[in-house]
């Protein structure tokens, strides 16, 4: 056992590993979407875009599904059922939720030194922007609970509480090297862990995620709700191999974060001493709403056992 600092020895837990996303895995874990001012005028249609990424992901592995209430359950069936989801290749939790960000809202899977498996939990705190977040914050006990695993609640190495965080923000190879952004984790604006300094996030996910080697990159995409979650901006598809949303044009607003970012990657190394490959993606054309610029990344994909889910913003 690592000791890192944290204030109560009795919480800590031995080193745990976080695998990379194409990793087999038994199972995806979803939300099914239910608050309509994330999805403003388009919330029936999300429903069956949700139905169809449950069908892709159905010839993949087993999706568990949560439900905010019965009617949310039944609405989320009768979908997949009409979209010809096999029902023995998901399931249905009633599990109560604000939003359907189970990135972020969501514990985080990891092997610990014994092997077994074990989820690690954040304190989630909507992005440090939102008021109704409540019922996300049960989301980790509750998923714990269904799936019989232990529970590892994450905490601040600096004072011992609990550790605000999000799946979101933190990109791995599955090898101790972790992607990050400073603005997410260290402006003045994030009011995540206020006081929790560098050295402080890099004991801490050293602890709980096995982390050898943390790359910090600088600011997100433009209009970021989550303050430069790195889900938007880079992240690896194999060990030593990142790709990064890039915008060539100097006159976009992304472009300068990009190039720094760019140069950051360039000139860094991974947990093992590997000169990272860097694939630059292009960013789709401007995305907007009530004029304000969207995040709109091709970078937010999920790798499923045998399929990539990507946007497309139907550029």
């Amino acid at each position: 056992m690592t000791d890192l600092g944290i204030p109560n020895p009795a919480m800590q837990v031995g080193p745990c590993v976080m695998p990379a996303e194409w990793e087999p895995h038994e199972a995806t874990w979803i939300a099914w979407p239910h608050h309509e001012p994330d999805w403003p005028g388009k919330l029936e249609a999300i429903h069956w875009v949700y139905a169809q990424i449950v069908r892709v992901l159905a010839d993949s592995e087993r999706v568990e599904i949560l439900c905010h209430s019965n009617d949310i359950r039944e609405l989320a069936r009768s979908c997949l059922d009409r979209t010809g989801v096999d029902s023995a290749a998901y399931r249905l939790h009633p599990v109560p939720t604000d939003r359907a960000w189970l990135r972020d809202s969501a514990p985080t899977a990891v092997r610990t030194q014994q092997g077994r498996r074990a989820w690690v939990a954040w304190r989630f705190n909507a992005w440090a922007k939102y008021d109704n977040y409540s019922r996300d914050t049960t989301v980790p006990a509750r998923i714990a609970a269904i799936t019989g695993l232990e529970r590892i609640d994450a905490q601040r190495p600096d004072t011992g509480e609990p550790l605000v965080l999000e799946g979101g923000a933190l990109e791995t190879d599955g090898e101790g090297t972790i992607l990050t952004t400073e603005e997410c984790l260290l402006s003045d604006v994030q009011a995540r862990n206020p006081g929790l300094g560098r050295a402080g996030y890099e004991r801490a996910l050293a602890h709980y995620l096995g982390t050898r080697k943390v790359i910090w990159l600088g600011c997100g995409c433009v209009g970021d709700d989550t303050h430069g979650h790195i889900d938007d901006v880079a992240r690896f598809t194999g060990p030593g191999r990142v790709v990064l949303s890039y915008e060539p044009d100097a006159s976009d607003a992304n472009h300068d974060a990009c190039r720094d970012n760019l140069e950051r990657l360039r000139n860094a190394t991974d947990a093992v001493g590997r000169k990272l490959e860097v694939v630059t993606l292009p960013m789709p054309r401007p995305v907007c709403f009530e004029g304000e610029q969207l995040p709109a990344s091709y970078a937010n994909f999920y790798i499923a056992n045998r399929a990539v889910l990507v946007p497309t913003f139907d550029d």
